[in-house]
């Protein structure tokens, strides 16, 4: 099974390559056997994307799963063709149901940060058979697929929330097996 890494892993910084369908390819179908697979096995917390820096393959290529119902879904050299910009949290006409949320990463154990990502994402990408599409993701898909995105651009989480000016937490478990935040002091 392969591993996923865990920062500081150089691959986890580098912006990833295009994917170059060939005919008859063994390779594409190889890396997301082991992707799934990877995305899986993680249980604490349970993983909802995979990116394949995060397996140490510098492609661009991710997977989403957002809830334990959902179908895998695979992600082939995509591009965000257009977002809502989500208002800076300082606005005073910020929409009320418009709050940071924690976001995790499986490359980051136990870290978490407040993020405000786009509502809303138009995503152009290829699927696994090398088809072109174009579709419309809003809510917690848009989170994560934007979440993905930024790992192929060698980009880690704590980065946007530093950038927001947000706030990041360690998690660890008591002694009833609860998740307890603490704030990082950076």
């Amino acid at each position: 099974m392969s591993e996923i890494l865990t920062a500081p892993s150089p691959v986890l910084s580098q912006i990833s390559k295009t994917y170059i369908f060939q005919k008859n390819d063994r390779v594409l179908p190889t890396l997301l056997s082991q992707m799934e697979e990877a995305l899986l096995a993680a249980s604490d917390p349970k993983g909802v994307g995979l990116a394949a820096p995060q397996i140490g393959k510098s492609l661009t290529i991710f997977m989403i799963k957002p809830t334990e119902k959902s179908k895998i879904s695979v992600f082939i050299n995509p591009k965000i063709l257009d977002s809502q910009t989500p208002n800076p949290p300082n606005l005073p006409n910020r929409p009320k149901k418009r709050i940071r949320k924690l976001e995790g990463c499986l490359s980051l154990p136990n870290i978490w940060g407040e993020v405000l990502r786009s509502p809303s994402v138009t995503l152009e990408f290829q699927t696994p058979n090398g088809r072109n599409q174009t579709k419309k993701f809003t809510g917690f898909m848009a989170t994560i697929i934007q979440h993905e995105i930024d790992h192929l651009e060698g980009i880690l989480f704590p980065r946007r929330v530093l950038e927001q000016k947000g706030r990041l937490y360690k998690s660890h478990k008591n002694k009833k097996g609860e998740n307890i935040f603490e704030e990082l002091k950076i």
